[in-house]
């Protein structure tokens, strides 16, 4: 199973990451200026976006929830690297720079996922794709909660520990929705 995981992890990864360098070819790395937080916002806005479909399956702009996925995907990524770069670090990074860290982000995140899959049993295979997406909005409200206190918790793991999860939650989306 493991093997079949990993490609397929592999695959949808690529998919998000040939968008995320073609834009960033268009736009350069203006995310840069984003706060934690106006990502943590934005990864909101596409998560409730992916449920009112899900309930209402009814589109007014033409995307379905698949790109949504993809930019939760790529968002998480932009989070996780916002959360260790620095203001000091430049606003305008060179592709290959930000290829690499995309890179250092998604090794780093595939290893976590590896190993909750092995204490999990891959249980989101069973799981409906909605429970994937409510998992996500929860994990958003969390993050908000966390960045709402400073960033201090009590007994709980931080900011990047939950954008991984919900990059993981919305890998396994788009593997269900056979993405490729």
């Amino acid at each position: 199973m493991a093997n079949n995981t990993t490609q397929e992890f592999d695959s949808v990864i690529a998919v998000c990451k040939s968008l995320f360098l073609k834009k960033t070819n268009d736009y350069g790395t203006a995310w840069r200026i984003l706060r934690l937080t106006s990502i943590t916002d934005q990864l909101f806005i596409k998560a409730q976006r992916i449920r009112t479909l899900e309930e209402k399956k009814v589109s007014m702009v033409d995307e379905g929830i698949v790109p949504e996925y993809i930019a939760i995907v790529n968002y998480c990524i932009i989070a996780l690297m916002q959360h260790k770069l620095t203001a000091e670090d430049p606003t305008e990074l060179p592709v290959a720079q930000v290829e690499s860290l995309f890179d250092q982000e998604v090794q780093q995140t595939k290893e976590l996922m590896f190993a909750k899959n092995h204490d999990y049993g891959e249980a989101w295979r069973d799981m409906r794709i909605s429970s994937l997406t409510d998992l996500i909005l929860m994990k958003i409200l969390r993050v908000k909660q966390i960045e709402d206190n400073a960033g201090q918790t009590l007994a709980s793991e931080g900011v990047a520990a939950n954008y991984q999860d919900m990059l993981n939650y919305a890998v396994f989306a788009l593997i269900k929705l056979d993405v490729k």
